[in-house]
């Protein structure tokens, strides 16, 4: 089992080393940014990520489903600096326990923020510690799930949106809690699942499968020329 971990690690980590944007977006304006920190890891021999759920207290984003992540501080060196601080913050993940393996394309949140993924493995014996004021909940989600149709559900023509906005409902099968995944996690999930997997979903996921960079460059554009 061991080996095979490492091997599904490892080649994941190749497939998705080749989608990591570098400075392909080095050009865009100065705008309000953010981080989300998508957690990979194997368990049972298949991919599995983690998201939480958001305090009730919150003032954006109540109570809804998000990978760790938040606003660009000043201090933060960069994107990866975003994500691993948030994730400490969020969830107790040391920043030393990530390997970070890319950044992929930055896409706009319905907040306006400029929002950049950043993939990285974490250890399965991993033990979040939620911090109560921001998170209310922790659960692994097996990233074949957002390639599936059972579960899977989307909404055309949403205002603000372009393509099909998916929505999943999980059973967490440790605490027996649904979640509802929506809109841009949703959306991050299923691009992650796509390319670590390489398997093409039961739906359309609204974008090209083979060149998604060219469709989210494209969503990219087509914001900036409105702001």
């Amino acid at each position: 089992m061991y080996g095979t971990t490492m091997n599904l690690k490892e080649e994941t980590v190749a497939t998705l080393k080749r989608f990591d944007i570098g400075e392909k977006f080095s050009y865009l304006p100065v705008l309000p940014k953010a981080s989300v920190l998508i957690p990979l890891f194997v368990r049972g021999g298949q991919l599995h990520t983690l998201l939480t759920l958001r305090s009730k207290e919150l003032r954006t984003g109540a109570g809804e489903v998000c990978f760790p992540g938040g606003k660009r501080d000043p201090s933060d060196r960069d994107d990866v600096d975003t994500a691993l601080r948030e994730a400490q913050e969020e969830i107790g993940l040391p920043p030393d326990q990530v390997e970070v393996v890319c950044t992929l394309f930055p896409v706009f949140s319905k907040r306006g923020l400029l929002v950049s993924p950043v993939v990285g493995f974490i250890e399965e014996t991993f033990i979040p510690t939620p911090n109560p004021s921001e998170v209310s909940a922790v659960f692994a989600v097996p990233l074949d799930f957002f390639t599936r149709e059972k579960d899977h559900y989307v909404n055309h023509g949403v205002a603000g949106m372009t393509g099909p906005l998916h929505s999943f409902y999980f059973r967490d099968p440790a605490s027996g809690n649904q979640y509802h995944i929506f809109g841009l996690t949703a959306m991050l999930a299923t691009l992650v699942a796509v390319l670590s997997l390489k398997k093409k979903p039961q739906f359309d996921v609204g974008f090209d499968l083979l060149d998604p960079l060219a469709f989210f460059k494209d969503i990219l554009h087509k914001r900036l020329s409105k702001l």
